[in-house]
């Protein structure tokens, strides 16, 4: 370029590649266009998510170091990163269904999925079966022939239900219907590609980034066909990951392993303290024998239940906005997984859509609080709890 104006120089600036070295760590790609020599190279690029880099929409190199990480987290044969968890479900359920199709989905569900389910099937013409989630022959009597998607959650939200996976995947095995299993609530602690399922959701904003500082989303494939098929809907809706969220993702992937179990364990130790308390009508929680799915968590959940739990508190309603606003060490917000504990009221926030026979069948109470443990010492957030019960007995 030497031999160029000066505004022509400013426009292209040299373009340094590592020769000699490597770096240790992911990189931001924060560029969004790639250019090639050759034109046939550029078409190649479009075929699908594995080929060249050429857009940042449809591909990446920071946000593939991040799909590879999540690949080979849940032992798939690919992954698509996108901006958010619920990218991520629109992404898969947009990309798979069209109208007339079938739907099974479990009634405990996200607040979003539930949502984004009644306007598919008021817009869209897909229909919805809700199960109870407890039994896999109720997947089986729901079966048509136009049922094209399973839609579980490892552990629901929030009220800690854990689905057995492998028997509602074996429920759909050689149906030609696919298991989509939203795994957000226990990264790590639980891989549904190895217990049958074929697509695996998270929602990377939680544990996997792990800081509560950045928004993203993942869906992970079993099979690369489906992969492939889902990839290129994800190019059209746009829902893609922003290079420097991916870099602050795969940057939270390094302390996943110590806070996860951090955060299991003090769960742990705080769902015990309050099915003790007066207050407290009832705890969700897998990890404690009481729990409807103790048995199915201590086979999926071998080294730890997760840091979420649930409780329900006498008072009611009232009670659970009181006790929402009383804490002081813990936060009163949305989301989970982060260093920080949260605390949340679910009628009120997360499940609003839902009306009160919703929430009751998706078992969910007017005081039920949702406590997303984080990395503080169990101690100090038990003092903080007790004192908040107190105001909202």
């Amino acid at each position: 370029m030497t031999g160029h104006d000066p505004q022509t120089r400013a426009v292209h600036p040299p373009v340094v590649t590592p020769a000699g070295s490597r770096p240790l760590g992911v990189p931001i790609y924060q560029g969004h266009l790639f250019s090639f020599d050759a034109a046939d190279d550029l078409a190649a690029a479009f075929r699908g998510p594995d080929e060249a880099f050429f857009y940042a929409r449809m591909g990446n190199p920071t946000v593939r170091s991040l799909e590879r990480l999540l690949t080979e987290l849940e032992g798939g044969a690919g992954a698509l990163a996108t901006a958010s968890g619920m990218g991520a479900v629109n992404t898969v359920l947009m990309g798979l269904l069209q109208s007339g199709d079938h739907v099974i989905a479990q009634t405990a569900l996200y607040g979003g999925t539930y949502a984004l389910l009644q306007d598919l099937a008021a817009r869209w013409g897909v229909d919805v079966t809700f199960v109870s989630g407890d039994d896999p022959a109720e997947v089986r009597e729901a079966l048509r022939p136009t049922t094209r998607l399973l839609y579980l959650e490892t552990v629901a939200n929030p009220t800690t239900h854990v689905t057995d996976l492998p028997a509602f995947a074996e429920a759909v095995r050689g149906t030609g219907v696919l298991t989509v299993v939203d795994n957000t609530f226990v990264p790590l602690l639980c891989r549904p590609i190895e217990h049958g399922a074929d697509i695996v959701i998270h929602s990377t904003t939680k544990y996997v980034g792990g800081h509560g500082d950045v928004i993203g989303g993942a869906a992970v494939f079993a099979d690369s066909s489906v992969h492939q098929r889902v990839w290129e809907h994800a190019t059209e809706l746009g829902a893609t990951a922003d290079p420097f969220a991916a870099w602050l993702t795969v940057r939270g992937f390094a302390t996943m392993p110590m806070r996860v179990a951090r955060q299991s364990a003090s769960a742990l130790d705080i769902a015990g303290r309050l099915a003790a308390h007066p207050s407290v009508a009832r705890v969700h929680y897998p990890g404690l024998p009481g729990h409807p799915q103790h048995e199915v968590a201590e086979r999926l959940l071998p080294d730890g239940a997760g840091g979420v739990l649930a409780f329900e508190l006498t008072g009611g309603r009232e009670a659970g906005r009181t006790f929402s606003e009383a804490v002081g060490l813990i936060s009163l917000g949305p989301s989970l997984g982060a260093i920080a504990t949260l605390v949340m009221h679910p009628a009120s926030t997360s499940h609003r859509q839902m009306d009160a026979a919703s929430l009751a069948a998706a078992g969910i109470g007017e005081g039920t609080v949702r406590l997303a443990v984080g990395l503080e010492h169990p101690d100090d957030l038990w003092q903080d709890i007790d004192q908040a019960l107190r105001k909202a007995t």
